[in-house]
């Protein structure tokens, strides 16, 4: 019986892992978190298959840098918080014009999450950053 429900987590964690991971990879060219969704997507097919346990570190490597990288300077925090609120304001458009295409509260609801995610990262970013800088200036003393 321990066996059957292993299989079933090992399915499951493969499935939602891929469909995170495929999500991820789109989000790449499309507002949104790509980077860190991969990193989801894999570290989550790790676990579902050990043999990918390897592609998780450098992943991790590229995702953390690039969240470094987007709070590196005012001008890309000022960026993505533009971006952020457009996505919002955009959403809330979607929501109630019903004459665009694929106008609707599904779309609109998809962009207010997407800059709500965004503005969540922004967050946790900025903040790994100052922790990872007063880890420094703490070792320098």
């Amino acid at each position: 019986m321990a066996r059957g429900v292993e299989s079933v987590r090992r399915t499951a964690l493969g499935v939602l892992g891929a469909l995170v991971l495929v999500v991820g990879v789109a989000l790449l060219v499309l507002p949104g978190p790509g980077l860190l969704l991969v990193l989801a997507g894999v570290v989550l097919l790790a676990r579902a298959v050990p043999a990918l346990d390897r592609f998780v570190a450098p992943v991790r490597a590229r995702a953390m840098r690039a969240a470094e990288e987007s709070v590196s300077s005012g001008w890309r925090i000022a960026g993505s918080v533009l971006v952020g609120l457009f996505l919002v304001a955009a959403g809330v458009v979607w929501g109630l014009v019903p004459g665009l295409p694929y106008s609707g509260w599904a779309t609109g609801a998809s962009l207010i999450v997407s800059g709500l995610v965004l503005f969540t990262l922004l967050v946790w970013s900025r903040r790994r950053v100052q922790a990872a800088r007063g880890d420094e200036s703490d070792a320098a003393d």
